[in-house]
């Protein structure tokens, strides 16, 4: 699970033992070149926010810097399933909003990549960025097709659990842990055929209002909640 270090000082501390950070977020109007320096002889990713970007990012809030520990913020579609963990295909969603708010809801929750199956522009893809918050600096987003997909899913012994309608089990009443990989549906079309096909299980959401069906957002961030707290139980 991916975690984050707060401030130059800690972080500079941190890099001096064995540590696990993959990618430092700096102040670009602060003093951080001692940590510069040392991210640079180490090989480490850097990049710049403001102020405000670190502050929203923070879980302390105003600070001069933060690392992430734990996750690889690139990859490749074999590399990520190699790694293994939590993965997310969001299956055919069209809108960018929409897909930039699931990408932050996926990475808030610590998982550890997110697979898109639709092909952007790149004006689509600014647009994904921005409402995700630039979350993607921090979790791999990767583009492919859905073939591929479900094959490197299975090739690295994932299990494929979709959210759907025609689901007979709520997802607190199943295994979320290990190796897995998580789908929800485009807003209007639900998760296609291919991929329900390709499940070994298929949750539910409880519904008892008269329009049945959630939107989008709180699809991922009921799965996304439950899947965090049965890793946070064991």
């Amino acid at each position: 699970m991916a975690n984050q270090v707060q401030g130059s000082d800690s972080i500079l501390s941190m890099l001096q033992s064995d540590h696990d950070i993959r990618l430092v977020l700096v102040d670009r109007e602060k003093n951080t070149e001692s940590l510069r320096q040392e991210c640079a002889k180490q090989g480490i990713p850097l990049e710049e926010g403001s102020t405000n970007d670190l502050w929203r990012m923070s879980a302390v809030g105003h600070t001069d810097a933060l690392a992430l520990l734990g996750r690889e913020p690139h990859g490749t579609l074999e590399e990520v399933f190699e790694r293994g963990g939590s993965i997310w295909l969001l299956d055919g969603v069209q809108y960018p909003t929409n897909l930039g708010f699931g990408i932050r809801t996926i990475e808030v929750s610590g998982a550890d990549a997110v697979v898109l199956n639709a092909s952007r522009t790149h004006q689509d893809r600014r647009t994904i960025r921005r409402s995700s918050m630039r979350a993607d600096r921090f979790i791999p987003v990767v583009y492919s097709d859905t073939a591929s997909i479900i094959a490197e899913a299975k090739k690295n012994g994932f299990r494929i659990i979709a959210a759907e309608d025609v689901g007979t089990v709520e997802p607190w009443d199943c295994d979320l842990l290990g190796d897995v990989l998580f789908v929800v549906g485009a807003e209007r079309e639900g998760v296609s055929k291919e991929v329900l096909d390709a499940c070994d299980e298929i949750v539910r959401l409880p519904m008892e209002g008269f329009v049945p069906s959630y939107n989008l957002q709180v699809a991922i961030s009921v799965l996304a909640v439950e899947a965090l707290r049965q890793r946070r139980a064991t």
